[in-house]
């Protein structure tokens, strides 16, 4: 377990945020976290080198550039070929998550990847194409029809940064 000083939970609490759309993004962060600009730069940094923070991204709202078809693909994978079909899904930019659980009775799927397209005819071209790749014919597209919920995981949240 890695020790973390206030400043370094005041500088994580800034950075659940997403990143502020300025010309200095981290000065924003520094100031929110009451750090010098150069130093919430380079512990960020260290964050990273750390495992703390495992990338900085950014996300375009896939709805409003004209994705609007989402298909959580359920695939029975045998676990020799997990970690093979793992590798195909990751290559393809149509998908933005993928996962591995645990099978049950009545529900054979243990690879999960949510696919993204214009259409449902996209993710499902993009299934066939992984199925394909991959060697598999044991799965389902399960299409998105409501969105509840978008956001990141907020871990230090708790209190406010100025």
């Amino acid at each position: 377990m890695i020790e973390l000083s206030d400043s370094d939970i005041r500088l994580l609490r800034a950075l659940e945020a997403p990143l502020p759309l300025v010309e200095r993004p981290f000065a924003d962060v520094a100031r929110r976290a009451g750090l010098a600009e150069d130093e919430a730069i380079e512990r960020a940094r260290q964050f990273v080198e750390q495992g703390i923070i495992r990338r900085f991204g950014a996300r375009v709202n896939h709805r409003s550039v004209g994705y609007t078809a989402n298909g959580m693909s359920v695939w029975n994978v045998p676990d020799d070929r997990v970690d093979a079909t793992a590798a195909v899904m990751t290559a393809r930019n149509e998908i933005s998550h993928c996962y591995v659980r645990q099978k049950f009775s009545g529900w054979p799927y243990n690879m999960y990847a949510m696919i993204h397209g214009m259409s449902e005819d996209d993710v499902r071209r993009v299934a066939r194409d992984v199925a394909a790749q991959a060697g598999l014919n044991d799965y389902d597209i399960l299409f998105s029809t409501r969105e509840f919920k978008k956001t990141a995981p907020v871990y230090f949240g708790d209190k406010e940064t100025t």
